[in-house]
């Protein structure tokens, strides 16, 4: 960012009226917090004014959807000049905290951990499929989190995950609704593991190659043993054993490895 603006930076902190609407206004040393003064030490003006307006947006007093008020008012809490809370704005904007409408105001977005991610989804989604680099992404981020699922699960959701995985064994002939029962198992565990990031890129990862995957639970036998995983995995879990989970868990990823593998050989064999 610009460091050509000298001009003299003064924080600012925000008002909400009876209608939600959002207004900064220049703030008294006595309303900063110690580690918003921090960041205000160092940078151009134009990144001490990004720092500020994500402090806001942490804190939770900028929420999702909120509309930022005028230029003109940021400017006149800030002490800027407009170019340089443009630079501010747009740095954010880049980074997808905040939304530029043509002819309108900036507005804050969504910052679910799945909004975030949704970029990286695409991107995966778009490149060639490549199942020894997805089985290692997945093997990093899901067997993390069974361990903390065996750890972390409450017996009411650990007797849930054992329930999902017996459902399976009545749906060898029914590859749809075994898939949906999948996707149910697998978020189950998530969940159990009560760790939201690693959540949401495991989320994220199981869809890249579904399409293939969806080709593969047709194979013979191919449902039976991810169904017989399945079982291994939440009795290993409702039992607290981390170690059992994830060995079966790891099996259960070479499975799907090996069986997209040969979908996938099979349909370059065919072209």
């Amino acid at each position: 960012m610009s460091q050509a603006l000298n001009l003299k930076f003064q924080d600012a902190d925000i008002r909400r009226d009876n209608k939600g609407l959002v207004s900064f206004f220049t703030a008294s040393s006595d309303t900063q917090t110690p580690n918003e003064n921090k960041s205000f030490h160092n940078g151009s003006i134009s990144e001490r004014v990004a720092s500020r307006i994500l402090g806001m947006i942490k804190s939770g007093n900028l929420i999702t959807g909120d509309k930022m008020p005028t230029e003109q008012q940021m400017c006149s809490a800030f002490g800027i000049s407009r170019p340089a809370l443009r630079e501010a704005l747009k740095a954010l904007t880049v980074m997808g905290v905040l939304d530029s409408r043509q002819g309108g105001r900036y507005t804050v977005t969504d910052l679910s951990s799945k909004r975030l991610v949704e970029p990286f989804t695409m991107m995966l989604s778009m490149t060639d499929y490549n199942s020894s680099e997805h089985f290692e992404a997945r093997a990093l981020v899901d067997l993390e989190l069974v361990r903390f699922c065996g750890v972390r699960a409450s017996v009411e959701h650990r007797k849930r995950l054992v329930e999902l995985a017996e459902d399976g064994k009545a749906l060898y002939r029914d590859a749809v609704a075994f898939r949906l029962l999948d996707i149910e198992f697998h978020q189950a565990i998530n969940l159990g593991a009560d760790s939201p990031m690693l959540s949401t890129l495991s989320s994220c990862l199981y869809d890249v190659g579904l399409d293939l995957r969806r080709v593969a639970s047709q194979m013979k036998g191919v449902i039976e043993t991810s169904v017989e995983h399945h079982c291994i995995i939440a009795k290993a879990i409702m039992t607290k054993d981390t170690q059992a989970a994830t060995v079966a868990y790891r099996l259960h990823l070479e499975h799907i490895r090996d069986t997209t593998v040969a979908v996938k050989t099979k349909s370059k064999s065919s072209q």
